[in-house]
C-alpha cells in the first residue's frame, strides 16, 4: 500500500484481502518461530533423548525421537516454521541422520543473529560474515578435526554405528542393529564402472512382522514377500529353484474400456471362450518349455493358467509388486521379462539356493534365500507391537545410512559435541583477523555450534557451565581435538576411548544446511500472505 502524501488520497496497491508484514517485526518472528521448531525437537538429542508420542490425523500413534518423523507430524502455519521442517526432511534424504542436530543449530544460528538486528546491523553483513564462516568450517573439518577411516577395519565401523544407535532406541539391542546394518549395506553395495552404488531405499526392504522378541531379527540372504501362492497344490517349498520373473498377466487380456463383440451364432460364442482359452495354454506352454520352480508375476494368473502350472509342478506367486520383483531379480539373477514367448535360459534366476513358503503370525510370507550372491536382501523385523518394529526400522535406517555414508566419504569425526567445540574455538581464533563489522557474527557462528554439547549436558541433567568451561579448556591444547561431552553421565571424556565417531559428511551436511537456512530466513524482510475472501483477519 503506498504511503498517503500530505493532502493527497491513499492508493490501494495490494488486494483489500492481503495480508502484509515487513521491516523487523518479520525477522523478529521468523526468529522466534525457528527457535519454537527447535524447542519442540531441543529434548530428542542425544544418549538420553525422550519420545515424543504423536498422534496423526487418522488417529494413529506415532513414537519417536527422530527430527524428521517429529516434525513430519507436525502441522504448523507459520512460513518460516515450514521452512525449518522441510530442512529435517532434506538432512533425512541426503544423509539420513542427524535431523535432530539440523533444526536444533539453524534454531541456535538464527537466535545468535537476533543481537545483530536489534543494533541495526545490516542483514546482507550478517548473511556475509556467516557464508566465510562456513566455508572456514568446512575448511577445519576436512583438515584439522577428521580422520581417514580403513573401510576394512570392522571394529572402527562398528562403533561408528554405535555412535548413532546410541541415542536411538534400540541402543539396548546394539549389537544385533550394529550386525544387521552392517550386513545389509555390504549386501546391497555394488562396485559399478568405479563408482560404488549403495541403494538402501530400493533393496534393503525392512519387513516388519509383529510377534515374536527384537532378538529374532535378522538380515535374509535373499529376499521375502507377503505372498502365498496362488493354488492350494503348488508346491512350496524348492532346493536350489529355478526362479522365472514376469511383468505380464496370466490371463485373457480384456479390452481397455467398451468392447463390442457381434455374435450371430451361439457356436461364435463357444468359439470366442476357445480362443481365450488357446491364448492361456499358448503362453502357459512357453512358461512350462522353460523349466521354471517357481514363478513370480506382478499381473494376476488366471484359474485355468493356474490349473496348466500346477499340473507341471510350477509354483506361481501372483501380484507382486515392482519394487519386490526387482529386489528378486537382483537377488537370484533372473531377468524380468515382458512376454512369455521371449523367455530364454538365461533369463531363469538360478542363484537362490532355497525357496519356501512359510506362516508368520497370521500372513503367510514366500522365502528366496540362501543365494550365493544378493545384491538385495530383506531385514526381517520381529517385535512385541507395530509402533515398536516402526521405531526400530526408523532407527536401523539411520544406522545403515550411516555406514552408507562411511563407505562413500570413508572420513570420521569425534562425536559428543568434540567437533563442534573444536570448531568453535579454531572459528573464535580466525575471527581476530576480521576487521570491521563481520567480525561479530563471525563469532556468532562459533557461540552458535556450541548449542550440541549444551544441548547434551543439558538432556543428562549435568551442569551447563561447569562442563562446557571444562571442555573449553581441554581445547586450549589443539591435540585434544577429540574431547566432547559424554551424552550419559555429561562429563568431559575423550571420545576416541569412548568410541563416539561420527561421519565427516553427516556433520558437514548438518552445519552447511544450518546456516545457509539461517541465511536464508534472515534474507526475509517481507510476508505478503493472499487471504481468502472473507476470511477473518488475524
Amino acid at each position: 500500500m503506498a504511503q498517503a502524501q500530505q493532502g493527497q488520497p491513499r492508493i490501494m496497491v495490494l488486494n483489500t484481502n492481503t495480508k502484509r508484514e515487513e521491516g523487523k517485526k518479520v525477522q523478529e518472528e521468523n526468529i522466534k518461530a525457528a527457535k519454537m521448531v527447535a524447542d519442540v525437537i531441543r529434548t530428542c538429542l542425544g544418549p538420553r533423548a525422550m519420545l515424543k508420542m504423536l498422534m496423526d490425523p487418522m488417529g494413529g500413534i506415532v513414537m519417536t525421537s527422530d527430527g524428521n518423523a517429529i516434525l513430519r507430524e507436525i502441522m504448523v502455519k507459520h512460513p518460516a516454521a515450514k521452512s525449518m521442517i522441510e530442512i529435517a526432511r532434506t538432512q533425512d534424504e541426503e544423509v539420513g541422520d542427524g535431523t535432530t542436530s539440523v533444526i536444533v543449530l539453524a534454531g541456535e544460528m538464527l537466535l545468535e543473529s537476533e543481537q545483530f538486528l536489534e543494533q541495526r546491523m545490516h542483514p546482507t553483513v550478517i548473511i556475509a560474515a556467516y557464508l566465510k564462516a562456513l566455508d572456514d568450517v568446512v575448511d577445519i573439518m576436512e583438515k584439522e578435526i577428521s580422520t581417514p577411516v580403513d573401510l576394512d577395519d570392522q571394529e572402527l565401523l562398528s562403533k561408528v554405528v554405535k555412535s548413532c544407535i546410541g541415542t536411538k532406541l534400540i541402543k539396548k539391542w546394539e549389537g544385533l542393529a550394529v550386525s544387521i546394518a552392517l550386513d545389509a549395506v555390504k549386501k546391497v553395495r555394488m562396485d559399478v564402472g568405479g563408482r560404488t552404488e549403495i541403494d538402501i531405499k530400493r533393496y534393503a526392504k525392512v519387513e516388519k512382522v509383529p510377534g515374536g522378541e527384537i532378538e529374532d531379527s535378522c538380515v535374509l540372504k535373499g529376499v521375502m514377500v507377503n505372498k502365498d501362492v496362488c493354488h492350494s497344490k503348488m508346491p512350496r517349498y524348492f532346493k536350489n529353484p529355478r526362479i522365472l520373473l514376469l511383468d505380464c498377466g496370466l490371463e485373457y487380456t480384456k479390452g481397455e474400456s467398451q468392447t463390442n463383440v457381434e455374435i450371430s451364432k451361439a457356436e461364435d460364442f463357444t468359439k470366442l471362450l476357445e480362443i481365450e482359452e488357446d491364448y492361456i495354454k499358448n503362453v502357459c506352454a512357453h512358461i512350462i518349455k522353460a523349466k521354471p520352480d517357481v514363478l513370480f508375476t506382478e499381473k494376476g494368473v488366471s484359474d485355468l493358467a493356474q490349473h496348466y502350472l500346477q499340473k507341471a509342478g510350477i509354483t506361481a506367486i501372483r501380484r507382486v509388486r515392482k519394487s519386490d520383483n526387482n529386489r528378486i531379480s537382483r537377488a537370484c539373477g533372473a531377468t524380468i521379462v515382458n512376454r512369455a514367448e521371449e523367455i530364454t535360459e538365461g533369463d531363469i534366476g538360478t542363484g537362490a539356493g532355497l525357496f519356501e513358503v512359510k506362516k508368520l503370525g497370521e500372513e503367510y510370507f514366500a522365502f528366496v534365500t540362501e543365494c550365493t550372491d544378493p545384491k538385495a536382501c530383506t531385514i526381517l523385523l520381529r517385535g512385541p507391537s507395530q509402533d515398536l518394529l516402526k521405531e526400530v526400522e526408523r532407527n536401523l535406517v539411520d544406522a545403515m545410512n550411516v555406514v552408507r555414508n562411511v563407505i562413500v566419504n570413508p572420513r570420521i569425526c569425534p562425536g559428543g559435541g568434540a567437533s563442534e567445540i573444536a570448531l568453535s574455538v579454531r572459528l573464535k581464533e580466525r575471527a581476530r583477523a576480521i576487521e570491521g563489522v563481520q567480525q561479530w557474527p563471525y563469532k556468532a557462528v562459533a557461540e552458535a555450534l556450541e548449542v550440541i554439547p549444551r544441548t547434551l549436558i543439558q538432556n543428562c541433567g549435568a551442569s551447563t557451565i561447569r562442563v562446557l568451561t571444562e571442555v573449553r579448556a581441554k581445547h586450549s591444547d589443539k591435540t585434544n581435538v577429540n574431547w566432547g561431552v559424554d551424552g550419559n553421565t555429561g562429563k568431559p571424556t575423550d571420545m576416541s576411548t569412548l568410541g563416539i565417531w561420527e561421519p565427516l559428511s553427516v556433520k558437514l551436511q548438518t552445519i552447511k544446511t544450518a546456516i545457509e537456512t539461517a541465511t536464508l530466513l534472515l534474507r526475509i524482510d517481507a510476508i505478503v500472505s493472499g487471504l481468502k475472501p472473507g476470511g477473518a483477519k488475524e
